[in-house]
């Protein structure tokens, strides 16, 4: 994948904070670390995004007769499915 280099402004307390998360091991410089929170934001942005559009198909499908018990079992059971 190609890379783009970016300019970007930070405080001191900013700077400071990611110089002590790569010495604290988890990065080895200051772009992997910008990265690294890129990442997880578009990870969470999808997260977000598949948790709206359950609960839209959840307001779409009106009233159920169902127990809340059989409810719960069902959401249960399709969590399990989607962890494989």
């Amino acid at each position: 994948m190609a890379t783009i280099r970016k300019t970007i402004t930070l405080t001191d307390q900013q700077d400071q904070w990611i110089k002590t998360r790569i010495a604290a091991g988890g990065f080895t410089n200051d772009s992997e670390y910008i990265r690294d929170l890129v990442r997880r934001d578009q990870e969470q942005n999808a997260q977000f995004l598949a948790l709206k559009q359950a609960i839209q198909e959840g307001l779409e499908s009106g009233v159920s007769n169902k127990t809340v018990g059989e409810i719960w079992e069902e959401a249960e059971q399709r969590s399990k499915n989607k962890r494989g």
